[in-house]
């Protein structure tokens, strides 16, 4: 498996990144952060402070810190899908 870059980071498995929601339409969730513990179709399940919380995918702005310590921030909507069904789509440049 290729290692995560900003290019690559949405055809690939985000659960063990670490997240901060940096924009979301529901302000309580601005500025969450923690490690990715679980994903489905439409919310990311972030660990903090040994709490799990689920964020919908749809209403966040996500910042990434890659494996490599590279920051990216990856908009919601172009995470909802089945996390093995994303490795199928075609992602236009951004």
């Amino acid at each position: 498996m290729s290692p995560i870059t900003p290019e690559n980071v949405l055809r690939h498995e985000l659960i063990g990144l670490n997240a901060t929601v940096s924009s979301s339409t529901d302000p309580s969730l601005k500025g969450v952060r923690g490690t990715i513990v679980d994903e489905s179709k439409n919310m990311l399940v972030i660990l903090r402070e040994g709490k799990k919380l689920r964020i919908p995918k749809s209403i966040a702005t996500f910042r990434l810190k890659l494996q490599d310590g590279t920051v990216v921030d990856v908009e919601g909507m172009r995470l909802v899908a089945r996390p093995e069904n994303r490795l199928k789509t075609r992602v236009r440049r951004w």
